[in-house]
């Protein structure tokens, strides 16, 4: 009945499945039965009980995320969302391109935080930013020249496909 990685879980309805759970141990049910109702392993429901009995039902209330804390507060996402938009030039870089090492070293500069360069796309991706490649075209490309050669040089020069001899017949097609 685990989670698969990955995937959110849904706090509050975790939390009614516990507190439903208290409700039938209380009304007398074994373990092994309101393990079934409520769909959840009995050790789990071994666990509740003992909660139950010990905290009340206040201590079966959600806990909150699970996980570790976030490092980065949502100021600390507003400074790197602001460093994003000024580009890398404002950190030093001589192109205008961002890179997860790059991303990483704004995080560091602007929060005093260090994060892996594997894994500051993460935080690209909270800002909603997403990886995209530059163009790779150059500033003094003429769309105009281009458009031409392609229509009237490049079908002079294009390879044709040689002319069929013939059919073909083999021994090996059926009748």
């Amino acid at each position: 009945m685990g989670f698969l990685a990955g995937v959110r879980r849904d706090f509050e309805a975790l939390e009614r499945r516990r507190l439903q759970a208290a409700d039938l141990l209380k009304r007398g049910l074994s373990q092994s039965e309101v393990a079934r109702r409520v769909g959840a392993h009995r050790q789990s429901v071994s666990e509740w009980a003992e909660i139950l009995r010990t905290k009340g039902r206040k201590g079966l209330k959600k806990a909150g995320h699970a996980g570790r804390k976030p490092r980065l507060c949502t100021e600390d996402m507003r400074r790197i969302e602001r460093g994003l938009k000024r580009g890398p030039e404002a950190l030093g870089y001589g192109i205008s391109l961002w890179t997860s090492a790059r991303v990483a070293h704004l995080i560091e500069q602007e929060c005093g935080i260090r994060y892996a360069a594997g894994h500051a796309w993460r935080i690209l991706r909270q800002l909603g930013w997403s990886c995209q490649r530059p163009v790779g075209r150059a500033l003094e490309r003429d769309e105009d020249k281009i458009r031409q050669w392609k229509q009237k040089r490049w079908p002079e020069i294009k390879k044709k496909p040689k002319t069929k001899a013939g059919q073909s017949f083999s021994s090996m097609k059926a009748d």
